[in-house]
C-alpha cells in the first residue's frame, strides 16, 4: 500500500526527530527507526488497529509516547498526525476538511 503523509505531519514528525536528537545522540534516529517500523506494519495490516473517530485509526509508537494517527483510503494510506499521546489528543481533527479524497 502507498504510504501518504500529511504536510503538518511531515513537519511533526521531524520536529520530533529533532527533539529527540537534541537530547541525546542516536535517539532521534531510533525515534525514525521507530516509525518506519510501525508504518511496515501499518502497511502489511492496515485494519490491525482500532479505530479512533471516524475512519482514523491509531497505532502506538514503541519506547516513545507517540501514536501514529491515519486512514485507509483504497490502497493508500494517509497519515494525517505523528500524535504526543500525552498533549492536545484531539489537535489534528481539524485537519481532516483540508485531506484530499
Amino acid at each position: 500500500m502507498r504510504l501518504i503523509y500529511d504536510p503538518e505531519a511531515r513537519v511533526e514528525l521531524v520536529d520530533v526527530y529533532r527533539y529527540y536528537e537534541g537530547c541525546k545522540s542516536g535517539l532521534g534516529a531510533a525515534f525514525l527507526d521507530e516509525i518506519e517500523r510501525i508504518v511496515t506494519n501499518i502497511q502489511e495490516r492496515p485494519l490491525r488497529w482500532r479505530k479512533i473517530t471516524g475512519r482514523f485509526r491509531r497505532a502506538l509508537v514503541n519506547r516513545f509516547p507517540y501514536g501514529i494517527i491515519y486512514a485507509v483510503r483504497g490502497d493508500e494510506i494517509y497519515v494525517i498526525a505523528v500524535m504526543h499521546l500525552h498533549r492536545k489528543p484531539g489537535y489534528w481533527k481539524v485537519r481532516r476538511s483540508a485531506q484530499p479524497g
